[in-house]
Formats: structure tokens, C-alpha cells, sequence
């Protein structure tokens, strides 16, 4: 893990010439009256980080729910490696999704699995005639590049909050998704913690050329992580740019995010 003091860790430029997930007037409301998408339009480009901004209830959730198959939406198209959700079946549409790593607030570990048979758990799920010699390796492999190769044997009650993310993201790396989508990351830890987790995020980034859609509240994670960052208001994405474009923007409602 990066000292928690060094600031020279540097965000990687996306390739724009390759789009992994495009959405286009998407539109989701529940009940009659409470429209919480009005016409969403987003990218993500290969090799960029995105950080989805927005208050609470404004849909951020919601997108990615929608993005993944785990909701239905009323209008709109989602392409995912220029494939229509929409027009997948049950196979193809799983097969898209192990493509796709999910770190979820909670870090959604199985309380009564060690790190060691949490991480084996998609493996013999998703990889199976994999020998136990590779499952091990593979373990060892990501719990190394996320600094808790120590922590094998521990049962999640025994982690800290700022090392269950790490475990939920090594979990998520094991099946070395090509896009990751972070659920507010940070949420929760305390900012030295939240900053290392921000550059384990950039680490990463970089190391498994991932890309990422990285929801948040957190302004100093965004700022690290984000390569670009999209505002969600009125259930539309109403401002996109870097953190410092946005940062300096003369709409109040923009400015709002930023104090």
C-alpha cells in the first residue's frame, strides 16, 4: 500500500477511442409521479476511471442496478461491450456480468468464510477444473496486490472496516474483471483509511488496466480517482468534466457539491 503521505500517484489517461459502456436516454421511475431517471446519458471509456456524483435519492444506485440486468428500466438503451442488454439471454447475460467486478458499501463478505474461502468462492463457482494449487496462488496473488496476504486465515468479524473493502476489492479482482463499479468506497472509514483504499483504486487502475464507474459523496476520493467525473441532477447528467473543470464551474448547483 502507497504512504498514506505520497501524493505523486498519478490517474491513467482512458483510450476515448473505445467505448465499454455506452447509455443513452435512460429512464426509470417508481410509481406514478416519481421519475428517477429522466433521460440518463453516460459513458465509460476503456481504461477510465468515472466518478458518478449526486445527492442522496438522485438514482446513482439505480443506474448501475439498471446497468447490470439487476433492474428494468422504461426507456432507454445500455450497451455493455457494444452488446444491448436488452437483447441477451440468461447465459449471455451472466457471461457479461462475471466481465464486470462489483464492490458493494458493505463489502458483502460471507461472515462465515474466511478471506481465504471468501476469495475461493467465485473461483469454484465461475472457474471450475481450476486446480487448488492455482486457487492458491490466485488467492495469494490478489490478496498480495491489495497489502493483506497476511489476513488469509481471518474470519471478516476479525477485520477492520478499512481492510474489509480491501478483501471485498481482492475478491472482486480474483475473476479480473475488465470494468469494476465501486459503490461508495469510502463510505464509512476514516480519512487516512479513505485515501489508501482512493489509491489502491488508482493502483488498480492501473496495474489491470480496469475501468471503473466509482460512486461516491466523498470529494477527496473523487479527486484522486476520477479521470472524469459526471453530476447527476433533475435525473439527468446535467455536468461532466475533470475535478478541477467542475470544481470551477459558475452554476451554484455545481458549486454546491464542491464546498
Amino acid at each position: 500500500m502507497e504512504n498514506t503521505q505520497d501524493h505523486t500517484i498519478q490517474k491513467t489517461s482512458a483510450n476515448t477511442n473505445q467505448t465499454l459502456i455506452s447509455i443513452k436516454h435512460l429512464c426509470k421511475s417508481f410509481g406514478e409521479g416519481n421519475k428517477v431517471l429522466n433521460g440518463i446519458d453516460l459513458t465509460l471509456n476503456k481504461g477510465e476511471n468515472l466518478v458518478l456524483m449526486g445527492k442522496s435519492g438522485s438514482g446513482k444506485s439505480v443506474i448501475i442496478k439498471c446497468l447490470v440486468g439487476l433492474m428494468p428500466y422504461d426507456e432507454g438503451e445500455v450497451k455493455i461491450f457494444d452488446k444491448d442488454i436488452t437483447n441477451l439471454n440468461e447465459k449471455e447475460l451472466n457471461e457479461t456480468r462475471i466481465r464486470i467486478g462489483f464492490l458493494f458499501q458493505g463489502s458483502a463478505l460471507y461472515d462465515s468464510m474466511s478471506v481465504r474461502e471468501n476469495l475461493a468462492f467465485p473461483l469454484k463457482r465461475h472457474k471450475r477444473g481450476m486446480s487448488k494449487d492455482t486457487i492458491d496462488s490466485t488467492i495469494n496473488g490478489v490478496l498480495d496486490s491489495v497489502g493483506l496476504l497476511d489476513a488469509i486465515d481471518k474470519m471478516p468479524s476479525a477485520l477492520s472496516g478499512g481492510m474489509r473493502k480491501r478483501i471485498g476489492l481482492a475478491r472482486t479482482l480474483i475473476l479480473e474483471p475488465e470494468i469494476i463499479l465501486y459503490d461508495e468506497p469510502t463510505t464509512g472509514l476514516d480519512s487516512i483509511t479513505s485515501r489508501e483504499i482512493s489509491e489502491l483504486i488508482v493502483k488498480i487502475q492501473k496495474q489491470n488496466n480496469t475501468s471503473s464507474i466509482i460512486i461516491t459523496h466523498d470529494l477527496a476520493c473523487a479527486k484522486l480517482t476520477g479521470d472524469r467525473l459526471a453530476i447527476i441532477n433533475d435525473g439527468q447528467i446535467q455536468a461532466t468534466g475533470t475535478y478541477e473543470e467542475l470544481a470551477e464551474s459558475k452554476e451554484d448547483w455545481v458549486k454546491d457539491f464542491f464546498i
